[in-house]
């Protein structure tokens, strides 16, 4: 379709930042540069659920909707170096995250993960983080293969409510 050239596009300008690095720390830092050590309270910080040892929080960058990550609070790059507390809080986080997507949004399964260091493909290798990213039958197609984008079907705000809510009708 000569001069529709625009429709032919699928912008996703908020992964800009992401390939800038922009907010992306060193592997040494910590503290105010670390996205993972910046945290609150406040609902724009996408935290989901809180524990003692490690928190919840929305992907800035999802691959699909209700993709989360697990952090201990504890700025600490290797899980060789997670205290038992941290690990077993991440392991129950993990279970009870599932749960509650599966009752906000009924996936077919999960990619459960996480990329140790920076050659495994780490964006931010100096503060572990656990990625739980529900999946379903059909959820990427032609897109995620020819163009490097992701087609999101749910803006993060909503799926942190969603998620939110969720965890709390489990306790």
């Amino acid at each position: 379709m000569e001069g529709h050239e625009e429709w032919d596009r699928l912008w996703v300008p908020h992964r800009i930042a992401y390939i800038r690095g922009e907010s992306r720390p060193s592997d040494e830092e910590a503290g105010p540069q670390c996205p993972f050590c910046r945290t609150d309270d406040t609902e724009e910080s996408l935290v989901v659920a809180r524990g003692e040892h490690t928190y919840v929080v929305m992907n800035l960058y999802p691959y699909n909707p209700g993709h989360v990550l697990i952090c201990p609070y504890r700025h600490v790059a290797d899980f060789t170096d997670l205290t038992v507390e941290e690990m077993g809080e991440i392991n129950t986080f993990q279970a009870r995250i599932m749960r509650a997507t599966r009752a906000a949004a009924g996936p077919h399964g999960f990619n459960i993960g996480l990329n140790q260091g920076s050659a495994a493909g780490a964006g931010i290798s100096g503060h572990l983080h656990v990625h739980v990213v529900p999946r379903w039958r059909g959820d990427s197609n032609f897109i995620t293969t020819v163009s490097g984008s992701r087609t999101m079907v749910m803006l993060l705000e909503e799926s942190r409510d969603l998620l939110a809510t969720a965890l709390a009708e489990l306790d």
